[in-house]
Order: C-alpha cells, then structure tokens, then sequence
C-alpha cells in the first residue's frame, strides 16, 4: 500500500507540468493557473482514485471540474455584488453614503484602541458570529471571561463613539 502510494505521488509529480500548461489554458493567467494546479492536486490526493481510469484523464477532468465551478462561483458573486451595487446607487444620497463611511471609520477607530483581549472576543462573538463557548474554547479561556470581556469593550465602543458624535 506505501508502495502504491509513492508510485501515485511520483506520477503525480511528473504531471503537474503537463496538468499547469493544461490549467493556463483554461485560466489565461499564471496565477490562476497555479491556484488550479494546487488544487487539483489537493481533490486527487484527499479522495480514492477510481478504479481502471487513466491518472491524466483523471486528473484533467478534476482539474476541469474546479475550474467550471469556481467560474460558476465568480459569477454568482458578482452577480449578487452589481445587484448590492444598484440597490445603494438607486436608494443612497451621497450625505448618507459620507455618513455611514464617516461612522465605519468612527467604529474601527474605536475597535483599534481597545485592548487586544477585549478586540479579539469583540472580534469573534460580535463580528465573525461565533458563539460565546466556542470563542471560549478558541482562545483557551471561560465563558464567563468571554462574556465580560465582550460586554467590557461593547461599553468601551459604545463611549467612543458618543463621545466621536
């Protein structure tokens, strides 16, 4: 079995220059082009290869795949980011748009001046959306510690930005 698998890693390997010619066709850019080798040969190496199929046409089929998807993805992407666009455009004066960039600013301001533990719960809990155990568990510390840091720079936030006002 280790054998096999040193006998797929070293195909792999003689591959990839054929598989990254493969992929700059596909993409057009070199960087793209490396992102898809990479993880091309990320899918191929975390899954079971089939069984009677050609290790080239395998990997270039997978290759092929990430790549559709990955178009499909940016494209619902940006689809969704014109239509964000258009709804502020339509529903947004400049005075509002200056206001709420003037009030982000206040507001990492404010972030940036409070000290590292309270940032980094602050950071987790209220900003990326993890709940109050799994903050705690991240960083070591309990609950009770996540809650009163969280409430002590909520309080610190909220005095700066009255006092900004």
């Amino acid at each position: 079995m280790a054998r096999e698998r040193t006998e797929l890693h070293r195909d792999l390997v003689a591959l990839v220059p054929q598989l990254r010619r493969f992929a700059y066709a596909l993409t057009r850019h070199a960087d793209d082009a490396d992102d898809l080798v990479q993880a091309t040969m990320e899918r191929v190496l975390s899954r079971p290869m089939p069984d009677d199929v050609e290790l080239v046409k395998w990997m270039f089929r997978v290759s092929r795949n990430i790549w559709i998807d990955d178009l499909r993805s940016r494209k619902v992407r940006r689809d969704a980011a014109m239509d964000i666009a258009a709804e502020n455009e339509l529903d947004v004066s400049t005075e509002d748009r200056v206001a709420a960039q003037a009030a982000l600013r206040r507001t990492q301001e404010g972030i940036n001046a409070l000290p590292e533990d309270q940032r980094e719960v602050l950071a987790m809990v209220a900003i990326a959306g993890m709940a109050y155990r799994e903050a705690a568990e991240a960083l070591s510390i309990p609950i009770g510690t996540v809650m009163s840091r969280l409430a002590r720079a909520r309080a610190a936030l909220a005095a700066h930005l009255e006092a900004a006002t």
